[in-house]
């Protein structure tokens, strides 16, 4: 082991979106000495990494993806770290050590953790990990008027807080589907942006139309809203929806995420090239994973499971759980991928409110098994009532309750997304595993070079 060799290769910046109560430079200095406390008392999201001796510490929110893979080089454990696993390949390809790479070695660095990795040898030691954020469930009482306030309310000063970032005069679309979140976050943007005392006409609402019933229902929306002149569907061909393509982009191969990146990858080229102008993008993304409003039958989760266990949408099972996978995180924070890479892809900078850690910390406070009462139609019904009292109270607009569709399956006629989009996580491995056959085949075939991890560079 060499001391004071460098033995990082950070590929990212400290990563930020609608950061609050830190500039990012404090970030990384709270991630390098380990200060969980500090950045608890952030709001917004970010992705840092540092390394304060022979520890590498790295930590982010939700809406910041971060991997690393630990490599062999001559002075020990190589972290190399990215927001990409083809980044990570790419890296060690250049550096002649494209050979020790398996992307299922890569490792997603958990949300709303700090984690830990020692570099001190061979084998490398299990690396540790602190929360900064441990939001106590319930505490609300069972009024609905009351829980939608606060939530709502939460939303839209995240909401705020991103739109503050975005240079003045700059035009923000919203990915509109005419459904409770996407409608509420339009509905809150517009409000936010006369109150930073901006043109609120900046803010405009676009829907997929590939032929499915979200565009008649988010014009209804969002002619119920007052809205409609911010609206526009952007029709599509189905034929440009592409499952393969989903999955080298998101890196990721859970079926619904992939349908999901698939017809979000269409959308944006396509508004990509109507309106290059658009440059700054809002989602509701989170929404349903606040409320626990996803259907119990598309998963193996039982309504208990879901009351039980308050962050599970969001972080899955858990970093200590037999289920939690070592290459991906769990819930939202494997999940959100789907929004973030293509939305990376064609250059947008996006954000969602409902995936702060302050709206997350309220949805939490909500007293859902009481108002569940042991039937999961009663909590599937709880997000509307919730969402739209919460706009009422917050914007004074009447905002509709659309039913639950999720967005692929709405932007679609029924026949074609049934034909076109649903798929199997058996196929859906099977591509991404064979898209990573062809790239490692190239690192074997004896025309790239070959690095030993023995090797020691003239220069490093």
């Amino acid at each position: 082991m060499l001391h004071g060799v460098e033995r990082l290769a950070d590929l990212t910046r400290t990563e930020t979106s609608a950061l609050s109560g830190a500039t990012p430079d404090e970030v990384r200095e709270a991630v390098r000495g380990g200060d969980v406390g500090r950045l608890a008392q952030t709001q917004g999201h970010f992705a840092a990494v540092a390394r304060d001796g022979e520890t590498v510490r790295l930590a982010r929110t939700i809406g910041q993806p971060l991997r690393y893979f630990v490599a062999k080089r001559f002075h020990g454990p190589f972290l190399i770290v990215s927001d990409r696993i083809d980044t990570l390949f790419e890296w060690c390809v250049e550096h002649g050590i494209g050979w020790q790479f398996d992307p299922l070695y890569t490792r997603m660095v958990p949300a709303h953790c700090l984690v830990e990795i020692d570099q001190i040898g061979c084998p490398d030691p299990i690396p540790r990990l602190h929360r900064f954020f441990t939001p106590p469930a319930g505490g609300f009482p069972t009024d609905v008027e009351l829980i939608g306030r606060e939530y709502v309310q939460a939303a839209y000063e995240a909401t705020r807080r991103w739109l503050a970032t975005v240079p003045e005069g700059e035009p923000v679309g919203v990915a509109f589907s005419g459904g409770i979140d996407s409608a509420s976050v339009l509905a809150l943007a517009y409000r936010a942006m006369q109150d930073l005392g901006r043109d609120p006409d900046l803010v405009r609402a676009f829907t997929l139309d590939m032929g499915g019933e979200d565009t008649a229902q988010a014009r209804e929306t969002a002619r119920a809203l007052g809205l409609e002149h911010l609206w526009e569907p952007i029709q599509v061909d189905p034929r440009a929806l592409d499952l393969e393509e989903a999955i080298r982009v998101i890196e990721d191969y859970h079926p619904l995420d992939v349908e999901c990146a698939a017809a979000l990858l269409a959308l944006l080229e396509a508004l990509h090239e109507r309106h290059p102008q658009v440059r700054y993008l809002l989602d509701g993304d989170g929404g349903d994973e606040n409320m626990k409003s996803y259907p119990l039958e598309d998963s193996d989760l039982t309504l208990q499971s879901i009351l039980r266990n308050p962050l599970l949408y969001q972080e899955g099972w858990g970093v200590d759980a037999v289920k939690h996978s070592l290459t991906y995180s769990g819930g939202l924070s494997r999940g959100y991928v789907r929004t973030y890479a293509p939305a990376k892809r064609f250059g947008y900078q996006a954000f969602s409110p409902y995936t702060d850690r302050a709206v997350i910390e309220v949805a939490q406070k909500t007293p859902f098994e009481e108002l569940a009462a042991g039937d999961p139609e009663r909590l599937y019904r709880l997000k509307g009532q919730v969402v739209s009292a919460g706009v009422r109270a917050v914007t004074g607009g009447v905002m509709p309750i659309a039913p639950k569709r999720r967005f692929q399956q709405g932007a679609l006629d029924a026949d074609i997304y049934s034909r076109r989009m649903q798929t199997t996580k058996a196929w859906c491995r099977r591509v991404f595993l064979s898209h990573w056959e062809e790239r490692l085949r190239d690192v074997w075939d004896g025309q790239t070079e070959w690095v030993s991890g023995n090797a020691v560079p003239t220069h490093d």
